[in-house]
């Protein structure tokens, strides 16, 4: 906390012959999909591209790792696939929905996951024998679909509005309604939500109450993409703008209704996609806090 915070690139390379829809990381793995319908591999340990997967036919739109052996993927073609990260073989490919696969999120207990597509279904998958477990008719097509961290509730986003469902009812048991389209969604912990819309503004939601808890001004242009996560005690915040810009925010929870503090930001001049952070475990200690952020490049 007392030392300065910088972004400065580590790792950089030209992934794809169009721009990136999607990112993922696990412990190891950065794993990025574009519109060129490829997803490629980087082994962050050794900082080297690690090959490429060509299973889809269509725009990679989502990319989620479970722990260290699993990867998900889904498409415009309908399909998600399911990845060994050992061999990195297709384990499973599964036609999820009769248009495009928009988002996927995987349960933390690693057994179900659920998946949202063009087709105005959200749709629940067994994961540990691979076949489809339950179908909900949505009014209209959602475009994300995300997991609390404890795994006992989900959210719906349809545009510019988002359904809290619980897991044991499945349940609506509460909407939150912004003004602009939804691009982003985390939750920071099991209760409250960072949402980011079409606009240069971060809103902090209660998942209980659906009231907003906090806003400030971001950027200069639209956030593409939030992430979160804890360092040595911290709460931290992470934007990606189409202004070019990736910003580190301190949030602090026990003043949920301050703004988070900018600790520092990075111009990457191009127009960012999508975000996420890959965490050296091995140099958690090392002073000065390393950085490393993963950012993809729109064209």
């Amino acid at each position: 906390p007392l030392q300065p915070w910088t972004v400065v690139p580590d790792f950089t390379h030209h992934a794809h012959t169009a721009s990136l829809s999607a990112v993922a990381v696990n412990n190891r793995y950065v794993v990025t999909g574009s519109r060129d319908e490829t997803i490629q591999i980087y082994d962050m340990k050794k900082k080297v591209e690690h090959g490429a997967l060509l299973q889809h036919n269509g725009t990679i739109t989502c990319l989620e790792f479970y722990g260290t052996s699993h990867l998900l993927s889904g498409a415009e073609d309908g399909l998600i696939c399911i990845w060994n990260t050992k061999r990195w073989e297709c384990l499973k490919s599964i036609k999820a929905h009769k248009g495009h696969v928009t988002s996927i999120s995987i349960h933390p207990s690693g057994k179900l996951a659920l998946s949202v597509g063009t087709d105005k279904t959200l749709r629940t998958w067994n994961l540990v024998e691979g076949r489809p477990a339950f179908i909900k008719n949505l009014k209209q097509n959602a475009h994300i679909i995300k997991w609390s961290p404890d795994g006992e509730r989900y959210v719906t986003v349809i545009s510019n509005k988002v359904d809290i469902y619980r897991l044991d009812t499945a349940s609506i048991t509460g909407t939150i309604t912004t003004e602009k389209r939804i691009s982003s969604l985390r939750f920071i912990t099991d209760s409250i939500l960072a949402i980011a819309g079409d606009d240069e503004t971060v809103r902090f939601y209660s998942c209980d109450s659906q009231k907003c808890l906090c806003e400030f001004k971001a950027h200069e242009n639209r956030i593409k993409d939030i992430y979160s996560f804890e360092r040595e005690g911290q709460h931290l915040i992470v934007t990606a703008s189409s202004d070019g810009y990736i910003k580190v925010w301190n949030l602090d929870l026990n003043k949920i209704k301050d703004a988070p503090s900018l600790l520092c930001e990075v111009n990457t001049k191009a127009r960012l996609t999508c975000l996420a952070v890959w965490l050296d475990q091995g140099s958690e200690l090392k002073e000065n806090c390393d950085k490393t952020a993963t950012s993809s490049q729109g064209n």
